[in-house]
């Protein structure tokens, strides 16, 4: 991996400031842009291959899907490639999206290379490596056979050519640029994280298809190609650009720039009601990626206005956002407790934007994001028992997750989710030139060799409200190490603390066993500047403590959490079926029980949970009318039965988000 220094971030998600002074060329109908100025980040995320997991869940959630991975049979992937291509394949074809009659065939080989990518570089495993290098040298093929079935030189594949005449005809068709965009990314990360060479070359002829079709339509006919879901075209082309630095790559990346969508948010206004949600996240990251590359003002407010619209107004209580894989009014989540919330795909996306600004102004706002998100959202789309995925993260009281099926599913939320469970570790830790930021409490191992450095995290939080850091320093070494304040981490022993600018009692950080003075608040980074030696450790105290949060906007609904933790009470299977489908909504019809009365109101909901003696982050909720109390354990814990995240409380007389 060292050779491969001068590449982008290890995700290439817009990390590592480029200089490049050429002009963009203009197309048809497209002005003349200014020569890029790229940004340069405050922080950077360490390759994925300079941070290894240690025993916790979110280990025990990677081996799980690297044994997934090694499952598939890259043949069978490549099937509808070669079949495409006019190339003899015997392999059997997979089913569900993978059917060769279903129109976004091919997209799960992408994610594919991208997740055996993220996987090789996470774990260092050479038949990941060997699997990437034999799938890019057989799509290799397939790109040189098109010619022959008379599609345009660098067409690269599933389907035929004849589905992007109908996406610029605007005639009927499923999403073709989204499964070229991941086909695309794929080729990216095999490139960049293997150090493929083929897999650069593949793409560059590709991009070179790309240009061929967008520069022959006038600029009117190509944004209105982009009502048809498109995935994130903009971002990948934007990170071609970052590698080659040819200028027509970033003119590319621009003609995917959806106006209809940007031009609101650039004025900050919230126009995203009734849009399908996951078909506009990708779009803001391409807008995150073009401004790091460009320095584009206008970028990054689009990136960011959506974020925080997103984000902080449009999410439910584990980070996931979206009914029926749509945005709704702010005003009408009381609606929107249904079998088909939160796309698991959406919050894939949603951290992948949120490690942008997170990088362009380092702050406890966007990493307490996305911690909600990655352990109730993303640790929690897992099966424990089969490695599956979820798609549809459903938060209707009394329904149950519903997982893929290992060869006849293949959703998007399939593909998002092999690379989730790969890529774990790429964002514990971020560094400035003499800063490291300790982002997330998970057991992990950094190797920061540039600083002479490794940092072993030993903790087994959330099970447990401390971390302990140990620096190995090959000499000592001045650096200011940022370790965040959570938002959450303002209670102590069950009893609300101190706002913002005070000194929470319970939140500590020592230093060889010496206290440190603490001037900040929730919500932050707690800065340490010294020059650390060999065996320094350095020990935190996370106080955590039960609290309640409203369903945005609503009144009658809310979820108990446990620091960042998302409780949930556990309802049995009584008239559960098997959990696992070939069609995602296969099972969302299925009826569901009342829920047990609760309480009239917050205090009287906080006061009726206890915890279980022995047990960490189990509780139980005494339930009116119910002789046996609800356990209550993380949401990322329950599995294979029926549960709730919100309890219906009312009428409501204390404030929401109140902390005992």
């Amino acid at each position: 991996m060292n050779s491969l220094r001068a590449r982008l971030d290890k995700r290439l998600w817009g990390l590592i400031a480029l200089g490049i002074g050429a002009a963009i060329w203009p197309a048809a109908g497209w002005a003349v842009e200014q020569a890029p100025s790229p940004i340069t980040p405050q922080a950077e995320p360490f390759e994925l291959a300079q941070v290894r997991l240690l025993d916790g869940p979110f280990r025990e959630a990677m081996l799980r899907d690297k044994a997934y991975l090694l499952n598939l049979d890259p043949d069978r992937l490549l099937h509808n490639f070669r079949v495409n291509a006019g190339l003899p394949s015997s392999a059997k074809p997979y089913g569900g999206w993978e059917d060769p009659n279903c129109e976004l065939r091919g997209h799960s080989l992408g994610h594919y290379l991208s997740a055996c990518s993220l996987m090789y570089a996470s774990t260092g495993d050479e038949e990941l490596k060997r699997r990437v290098d034999r799938i890019v040298a057989a799509l290799a093929q397939c790109q040189a056979a098109s010619p022959a079935r008379g599609f345009h030189a660098g067409y690269l594949s599933a389907f035929p050519e004849s589905f992007i005449d109908r996406v610029e005809k605007r005639e009927a068709v499923w999403a073709p640029w989204y499964t070229l965009h991941k086909i695309y990314a794929g080729l990216l990360d095999a490139s960049q994280l293997c150090g493929n060479t083929q897999a650069l070359d593949v793409l560059v002829q590709a991009a070179g298809w790309v240009q061929f079709r967008v520069d022959r339509l006038p600029e009117a006919q190509m944004q209105e190609s982009l009502k048809t879901e498109f995935g994130g075209m903009n971002e990948v082309l934007a990170n071609l650009y970052g590698v080659t630095h040819k200028p027509e790559h970033l003119r590319l990346a621009r003609a995917f720039d959806h106006r209809a969508v940007f031009d609101p948010l650039a004025r900050q206004e919230d126009h995203l009601n009734g849009l399908h949600a996951n078909t506009q996240i990708p779009k803001l990251i391409g807008a995150a990626r073009e401004y790091e590359v460009t320095g584009e003002l206008r970028c990054r407010d689009i990136a960011r206005f959506g974020w925080q619209r997103i984000a902080l107004h449009r999410s439910y209580v584990i980070g996931g956002h979206s009914d029926q894989e749509h945005f709704f009014p702010i005003t009408d989540f009381g609606q929107h407790l249904s079998p088909e919330t939160a796309e698991t795909c959406n919050t894939y996306n949603m951290l992948k934007l949120t490690r942008h600004l997170f990088a362009w102004e380092p702050g406890a706002e966007t990493m307490d994001f996305y911690e909600r998100a990655l352990y109730n959202h993303i640790l929690a789309s897992q099966d424990p028992e089969q490695g599956m995925f979820v798609y549809l993260m459903s938060l209707k009281p009394g329904h149950f997750k519903t997982y893929s099926t290992p060869e006849n599913s293949f959703w998007c939320c399939v593909g998002t989710g092999m690379e989730n469970h790969a890529k774990y570790a790429d964002t514990i830790y971020f560094h400035g030139e003499d800063a490291l930021y300790v982002n997330l409490f998970i057991p992990s191992e950094l190797a920061w060799q540039e600083q002479g450095i490794t940092l072993r995290q030993e903790t087994t939080f959330p099970a447990s409200d401390t971390t302990r850091l140990t620096f190995h320093c090959e000499q000592p070494r001045a650096l200011s190490l940022r370790i965040r304040y959570p938002s959450w981490a303002a209670v102590s022993n069950g009893v609300a603390k101190a706002s913002a600018g005070a000194q929470p009692a319970g939140y500590s950080v020592s230093v060889n066993g010496k206290p440190q003075k603490i001037k900040q608040g929730p919500g932050s980074y707690v800065e340490i500047k010294r020059k650390w030696r060999d065996g320094d450790v350095v020990s935190v105290h996370l106080p955590m403590g039960l609290r309640t949060e409203w369903l945005p906007g609503d009144t009658r609904n809310a979820a108990l959490l446990y620091g960042p933790v998302v409780l949930a009470g556990e309802l049995g299977i009584d008239g559960m079926p098997s959990p696992y489908a070939k069609d995602q909504t296969d099972l969302i019809k299925v009826p569901t029980p009342a829920l047990p009365a609760v309480a009239p109101d917050l205090s009287s909901l906080l006061s009726q949970v206890e915890p279980v003696s022995g047990q960490p982050l189990v509780f139980k909720l005494r339930c009116a009318g119910r002789s046996d109390p609800v356990l209550l354990e993380p949401f990322y814990r329950v599995h294979h039965q029926r549960y709730t995240v919100y309890w219906p409380v009312g009428p409501a007389t204390a404030a929401a988000n109140q902390q005992l």
